[in-house]
């Protein structure tokens, strides 16, 4: 059975073009890294909805997110708001990388290494290679 996309909002496609146009310098930053299949080999794309929501960046092949976050996010009231968001990202089974705009700007090689390491692990729900994990007597 193919597998076809659920139309998205047109009002969440705006925004997501809105957010691509107002991109912070972390965003533009990190951007000039992953596109083009750059790291890993990996496709993602930026400011992509999945909604209710918007990512600022996405691996559909992985079901990985990677949020850039601001300071608001480190306020009390953004930080349960960010938690309650990934938890239902994750039960709809995307996984989330949060890295702060600071840490982009200012320590790129490693935020570049944490993700290489994420995109380059083998799925934890992809069978073992034949032959593995069976045990040999």
């Amino acid at each position: 059975m193919p597998h076809y996309k659920s139309p998205l909002d047109p009002c969440q496609l705006e925004f997501a073009r809105q957010l691509r146009r107002a991109a912070t310098d972390a965003e533009t930053l990190l951007w000039r890294h992953l596109r083009g299949r750059q790291l890993a080999g990996r496709k993602f794309r930026r400011q992509h909805p999945v909604s209710p929501y918007v990512l600022d960046f996405y691996c559909e092949e992985l079901h990985l997110g990677i949020e850039l976050d601001g300071g608001q996010h480190y306020a009390e009231e953004g930080a349960k708001h960010d938690h309650w968001r990934s938890e239902r990202l994750l039960g709809s089974g995307i996984r989330l990388l949060r890295f702060s705009n600071r840490e982009v700007l200012l320590e790129l090689p490693a935020v570049l290494e944490r993700i290489y390491q994420e995109v380059s692990a083998p799925s934890p729900l992809a069978p073992l290679p034949e032959g593995e994990g069976e045990s040999h007597r």
